[in-house]
């Protein structure tokens, strides 16, 4: 039976025991699941400088060759979904079939978040005075309360940024593989008009909404996402 490969999300420091419901239900049901930890989270060690979600596609291909995974149904939640979808489009020839559950690979650029780089970047020219600590975490909590960066340390701050500011919109029409995006209803993160988007641009792709549900299903509707994936992987 084809394995499952699972890309968590960002929900820094630890993602992929969010998804310990999901596994176990997709388990249970006789497939097999891998659930790494991406470099920089749960027990996985931080790269050395920032990395690019390209950097995440080669560790993701190195992943396959040491567990002899040669063809999977590759599912990429979030963050997770910006390297699935590069990595399909790579190395095809590795995913039988691509499910994307509320990707973030669209970003647009918004005030918000050009005003929150630009922030970022300032404040770390004034790493040797005194009062940097103090004054960064003040800013943060204005500026990313609602954001994964504020929780984010050291070098992955800067793999934050780095990710963020990579838009994908231009490159779904690559995609060449059986697609689904499954979709939260009320994701406020990457909102449903990401999906319609991305669905006209995959050639072929299903949309399934799951209704009431916001960004994350694996935690708010764990059996109804895997009865999706399920639906489309058999």
């Amino acid at each position: 039976m084809t394995p499952i490969l699972i890309l968590h999300g960002w929900g820094w420091p630890i993602s992929s025991p969010q998804w310990a419901r999901v596994k176990g239900l997709l388990e249970g049901a006789g497939y097999a699941v891998f659930l790494p930890d991406l470099p920089g989270f749960g027990k996985t060690s931080p790269p050395q400088e920032p990395w690019a979600i390209d950097n995440y596609v080669e560790w993701v291909k190195n992943f396959c060759q040491e567990n002899n995974l040669f063809q999977v149904f590759l599912l990429g939640h979030s963050f997770g979904g910006s390297i699935a979808t590069k990595f399909t489009i790579k190395y095809p020839e590795l995913v039988r079939k691509l499910i994307l559950v509320d990707s973030a690979a669209i970003r647009r650029k918004r005030l918000k978040k050009e005003i929150q780089k630009m922030v970022a970047h300032f404040l770390n020219q004034f790493s040797f005075l005194p009062f940097y600590g103090f004054v960064r975490k003040a800013a943060y909590r204005i500026l990313f309360r609602h954001s994964d960066y504020l929780l984010t340390e050291g070098v992955m701050k800067e793999t934050y940024l780095k990710v963020l500011g990579e838009d994908m919109s231009g490159i779904f029409s690559q995609i060449s593989i059986a697609t689904v995006l499954i979709w939260g209803e009320k994701d406020g993160i990457t909102p449903l008009a990401h999906a319609y988007f991305m669905k006209e641009k995959i050639s072929g792709a299903k949309l399934d909404i799951i209704p009431n549900v916001k960004h994350n299903p694996h935690r708010e509707a764990p059996e109804t996402l895997v009865e999706k994936v399920k639906e489309f992987i058999q």
